[in-house]
């Protein structure tokens, strides 16, 4: 991925964080997704009081996207802190299920990036966040 993609990716997960719905956690989390249609799908994290109803920021740009028809995923921006922090401190991995989920329409080339910053990120492949996934593969 080229630089202003990257650049782009970050700064739609900014903009989707600061529609999280987190008062359990306090933990505000935005994820941007791109396709291979090169559309981008925002998602927040979307808590419940009954916590496993709880969905993830990646998780809920994720379903957007198969939602509207995109199936093939290329690459997910992350970024999450608490609700009223000035700057993102820390980065935010994906959870165990978010890693399993993207790897559906992903798989272990897709590209994650955390972030803290435009500038201050970390770029993965989901195959090194996921070695040896459960896959369509793996039901034959």
């Amino acid at each position: 991925m080229n630089e202003e993609a990257v650049s782009e990716l970050i700064l739609n997960a900014f903009e989707a964080r600061t529609k999280s719905y987190c008062p359990y956690s306090g933990y505000a989390v935005g994820a941007a997704l791109l396709t291979e249609s090169e559309k981008i799908y925002r998602g927040c994290n979307v808590e419940n009081s009954s916590y496993g109803a709880t969905i993830c920021a990646e998780r809920c740009a994720a379903l957007k996207a198969v939602s509207e028809g995109d199936k093939v995923f290329k690459a997910i921006a992350i970024v999450g802190a608490p609700k009223d922090a000035s700057e993102v401190k820390d980065y935010a991995y994906p959870c165990g299920v978010c890693r399993q989920f993207l790897s559906e329409f992903g798989g272990s080339e897709m590209t994650v990036i955390v972030a803290k910053s435009i500038d201050d990120r970390k770029i993965y492949s989901l195959g090194e966040l996921l070695p040896e996934a459960f896959s369509s593969e793996s039901m034959k």
